[in-house]
């Protein structure tokens, strides 16, 4: 007889509870009244999320709990399927601060968070479903129950027998229901396991899964319940006799038809509903339950701050009031964990960083990689393995040049412009605050007014009430958000701008206050006390090489609206100093030239020509000096759409025409570029064999769903390799220029012509990085002499060899901010 383990023992008939926490906060958010806080602050779902918690705990009394999360950043079924779960409304952002203040009830009740980047909450819960079930296979000790506390019905394909159960929300948050295999059974007709396949004949809307078209719940039902899962209906409908079967079971001809015609979608969904259950986590039961670990005097205190007076007493006669025990030694092993691979590694910061860079370039995918992403993709047990794993990648997949030359050197530059920062005016921010506000008021009240009662124009709930159930408005087409309620997304609201004067308020409204709460409110709190922001900038924050910024965005501070522009007045030169901001002119339309070796395109940048002028010119067939503003309107639409792999339809759309011109202009444009309409073809099919793009200089960007039979998943990967290799080689453009200009300015041989000792440049720096421009902070003597040596520079970055006589201009502005330059 096995030996038991005392500690397994101890476990034995114990019950584990896995909570969806964003399907359970979710359902809390709309089922409750909008609680706010004296402070202004929104609570109402977290209220609910700790009523559950509470109502879980007494309704199951578990030993152990443990939170899933969602997180931010796209999953692997967004990497698979763009269209994952479009057409859902965005989240309040009311609602998006309390799903962060949710983790410090979990944190302050020591339960558990499970998260990972990549995969969601359902993937978390199947993982440790899967393990908890492993575990009890490998011990002789009686099993641990789990129950999966969740609002979203997907989870009940994990149920097994009365081992795995599905508490799930039926209405609010009180009314509740537990599913086991047997109630699974008798609501579907067939097995838990068998959910995936149902979900993949039917496809789920609010998830925005295809499915087969034509097949509902009804019939995937049936087939299911006579056949099987998906490969079983296939196996047997391509059986010998096969059709007579499904016949006889009342299956019809058209029903069997979508079956031939949609097996690759109806594969492809269950892929995407089926949840995962290898998510790349670590997990073990605890060794006190969370009752034994818990530390009352923490949760009362979260209550207290945010005014739940009454929790408190129902939490102590859930666990007979007793307190818990400290919690520093769980605490410290957790902090242990998180930082021992990297103290391990016995790597600087630098060369972690370097190790990050090295497994971008080798799958471009995973952007901002963190120290599990090394070690996953890597399948190496310790961080400095991991590393030369990955450096032996970059020479494999010849991306040494791109590593050594573009990336490894800019490193440092970066960090001395996050260090540096850039001079906020404060002031300034919190006039246009108070000025703006007052807008908003002012918007708030005229919309109300047209509306005729007063609603919360941040929730597209109850603004769908009032647009589409009181006002009656309606548009062809509009899309549906999950619930099937019509969606008012600005793109969804544009189309119904001419409806309603109601509309435009709305979206000038939003716009409005994205500037405010994004920008003009939340910088001056982001300032340093030294007056200038540290924002970060991420080297390997996008999968085409472009850098993003964070803390905040700066690169999406609008550059046209007015309101953008103030903002921008904010950003100042330090004293004594002027800011020099240098601009890549037309860069992706001069890299499409000379990477296609277009003739007519090439000429045109050769002889200094504007390229929308000479484009239309081209076109429409007239000289240049009988070009005029709609005609180069519409060359420039086409300049920027083919760039992006833009077809007829959105031609249609960009340009405001009819189809047919739309496509003739179409069919006009590649027939005077050609070498052009070649090389976009090329992209594609290269792209096709080999599974990547290619920048200039060897930046490869990869495409799996290059080569899906599913049409609208390959046309997606299409559209997206064709631009790659253009705004990658721009991405690379602008990190060498960078890195030059850096090594122009780390020059301190002596030169009279700029300061006595030679050392001036040292004070010009590197302040910002956005998009095509950068921008320098300079001391005012020093502008006219080097701001043309920079400019010199960053032109000839690439050689005119390799650009085939196409100079990469540039122009720069000075000025005393960021919005006044010239």
């Amino acid at each position: 007889m096995a030996k038991i383990n005392p500690k397994e023992k101890s476990r034995a008939g114990k019950k584990l509870v896995l909570l969806d926490v964003h399907a359970i906060i979710h359902r809390a958010y709309h089922a409750l009244p909008e609680f706010v806080s004296s402070k202004g602050v929104p609570t109402g779902a977290l209220y609910g999320l700790s009523t559950m918690l509470l109502k879980i705990i007494g309704d199951i009394k578990p030993d152990y709990i443990m939170a899933c999360y969602d997180l931010p950043k796209p999953t692997y079924r967004h990497e698979a399927y763009k269209d994952y779960k479009a057409g859902r409304a965005k989240t309040d952002d009311e609602l998006v601060a309390q799903l962060k203040k949710s983790r410090e009830i979990f944190e302050a009740f020591d339960i558990p968070i499970y998260d990972k980047e990549g995969f969601e909450a359902d993937d978390m819960i199947g993982t440790l479903v899967e393990k908890v079930l492993k575990l009890d296979k490998a011990s002789p000790c009686p099993e641990i129950d789990v129950v999966i506390a969740s609002g979203d019905m997907d989870t009940l394909q994990l149920v097994v027998d009365d081992r795995v159960r599905v508490y799930t929300l039926k209405k609010g948050i009180k009314d509740t229901i537990i599913y086991n295999e047997k109630a699974v059974v008798e609501r579907f007709g067939f097995l838990p396991k068998l959910l995936p396949d149902y979900k993949g004949l039917r496809g789920d809307p609010s998830d925005n899964i295809i499915g087969i078209k034509g097949i509902g719940e009804k019939t995937a039902g049936i087939l299911i319940q006579n056949f099987g899962g998906i490969e079983d209906i296939y196996k047997k409908l391509k059986a010998k006799g096969g059709k007579e079967e499904f016949k006889k079971a009342g299956i019809t001809d058209r029903i069997v038809k979508l079956l031939e015609e949609g097996e690759e979608e109806a594969e492809f969904s269950k892929m995407l509903g089926t949840i995962r259950r290898d998510a790349p986590i670590d997990f073990k039961i605890p060794e006190k339950t969370w009752s034994e670990n818990l530390a009352e005097e923490k949760v009362l205190k979260l209550w207290s701050e945010l005014e739940f007076r009454t929790l408190g007493t129902r939490l102590k006669e859930l666990v007979g009031g007793k307190a818990g025990e400290s919690v520093a030694e769980k605490k410290e092993a957790i902090v242990k964990q998180n930082n021992q691979l990297f103290a391990d590694s016995d790597l600087s910061e630098t060369e972690l960083k370097e190790a990050q860079i090295a497994l971008w370039l080798v799958n471009s995918n995973i952007t901002d990689p963190k120290i599990e992403d090394i070690i996953n993709l890597s399948g190496q047990k310790d961080l400095k393995s991991a590393k030369d794993f990955l450096l032996a990648e970059i020479k494999n997949k010849k991306l040494d040049y791109v590593f050594t030359e573009i990336e490894k050197p800019l490193i440092p530059i970066i960090k001395e412009m996050e260090a540096w920062g850039i001079v906020v005016d404060k002031e300034a921010l919190l006039k246009l605050s108070v000025e703006n506000h007052k807008i908003l008021a002012d918007l708030e009240k005229k919309i109300w007014d047209l509306a005729g009662s007063e609603f919360n124009i941040n929730s597209p709930k109850q603004m769908g009430e009032i647009l589409f159930d009181k006002m009656g408005l309606q548009v062809k087409n509009q899309k549906k958000t999950a619930g099937g309620k019509a969606s008012t997304k600005e793109s969804e609201l544009e189309k119904m701008r001419d409806l309603d004067p109601i509309i435009p308020l709305i979206l000038e409204y939003r716009e409005l206050q994205k500037m405010l709460s994004t920008y003009i409110d939340n910088i001056p709190n982001m300032v340093a006390p030294d007056g200038r922001l540290h924002a970060r900038f991420l080297q390997t924050g996008t999968t085409t090489g472009r850098m993003s910024s964070q803390d905040p965005n700066l690169q999406n501070i609008p550059n046209k609206s007015g309101l953008g522009m103030e903002v921008r007045k904010a950003f100042k030169a330090g004293p004594g100093c002027k800011l020099v901001a240098f601009d890549y002119s037309q860069i992706e339309i001069r890299i499409a030239a000379f990477l296609s070796g277009d003739e007519k395109l090439l000429e045109i940048f050769r002889k200094g020509e504007d390229v929308h002028t000479a484009v239309a010119s081209e076109v429409f067939g007239v000289p240049l000096n009988q070009v005029d503003k709609e005609m180069r309107r519409k060359a420039k639409v086409i300049n920027f759409g083919i760039m992006y792999g833009m077809g007829v339809s959105a031609l249609k759309q960009n340009l405001g025409t009819e189809r047919a011109e739309a496509q003739k202009f179409y069919d006009d444009y590649f027939a005077k570029f050609s070498g052009l309409a070649k090389y976009l073809d090329k992209v594609k099919e290269e792209t096709k064999q080999t599974g990547f793009t290619e920048t200039l200089f060897g930046r490869r960007r990869y495409f799996e769903g290059i080569k899906s039979k599913i049409p609208f998943i390959k046309a997606m990967a299409e559209r997206m390799a064709i631009n790659a290799p253009i705004q990658g080689t721009e991405a690379d453009i602008i990190k060498l220029a960078m890195i030059k200009v850096g090594e122009f300015l780390s020059t301190t041989a002596p030169n009279p012509s700029l300061t006595k000792e030679g050392e001036g440049k040292k004070n010009i720096h590197l302040l910002l990085q956005v998009h095509d421009e950068l921008v320098y902070e300079m001391p005012v003597e020093m502008v006219e002499k080097i701001a043309p040596r920079i400019k010199e520079i960053m032109e000839n970055v690439v050689s005119l060899e390799k650009t085939k006589g196409v100079v990469c201009k540039v122009d720069y502005k000075v000025g005393d901010n960021w919005g006044e330059m010239k």
